[in-house]
């Protein structure tokens, strides 16, 4: 069995292995027999994938680039348009924004100048009654004070004559207490 496996083996090596006269020429590109027809069909082939890329993928490619480039011109274009209005938007906000404060302003200048208009009459008024009741208030005083005035003779008079008949024992004639009076008065 072992010389049938032998024989097996070398069989198979027999029928695996090249000769050696054929082994360099073998490969077909380098065969100098078959030049003229694999330099034909390699300028067939380079001819048709010319073709081919020439005639359907430049077209194509050069399409999808111009469409691409017409897009993002007229996405930049309404880009451009969209930030101009929003400028204007702004601007017009600003616009509002300003105759707003400015609004504002005169409203709070003529509402000051109706408070302090207002405020100036009631002051007015408030100084005219006051002048009235001071008026009253110091006619009521000198009213009063006259009135006290003339009755100060008659305290003193009473005071002096009491004092007096304390001190001396007797009460003083009324003229002499008049005359005493008048001349402490003076």
């Amino acid at each position: 069995m072992a010389s049938q496996n032998q024989s097996t083996t070398e069989g198979t090596h027999a029928s695996i292995e090249v000769p050696a006269s054929e082994q360099g020429s073998n490969f077909p590109p380098f065969d100098s027999t078959t030049f003229a027809s694999q330099l034909l069909w390699l300028a067939i082939t380079f001819a048709v994938f010319y073709w081919i890329i020439k005639n359907v993928a430049v077209p194509r490619i050069s399409g999808i680039l111009e469409d691409r480039k017409d897009r993002i011109a007229g996405d930049l274009a309404e880009a451009n348009r969209l930030k101009e209005e929003t400028d204007a938007a702004i601007a017009a906000y600003e616009q509002a924004l300003a105759d707003a404060r400015n609004k504002a302003h005169g409203i709070a200048e003529e509402t000051r100048s109706k408070l302090k208009a207002e405020n100036e009459t009631r002051r007015e008024k408030a100084e005219v009654e006051l002048g009235k009741k001071l008026e009253e208030a110091e006619a009521h005083i000198a009213g009063i004070k006259t009135e006290a005035l003339s009755q100060i003779g008659d305290i003193a008079g009473e005071t002096t004559s009491a004092l007096v008949e304390q001190l001396i024992g007797k009460a003083p004639t009324k003229t002499d207490l008049t005359k005493a009076l008048k001349s402490a008065m003076n």
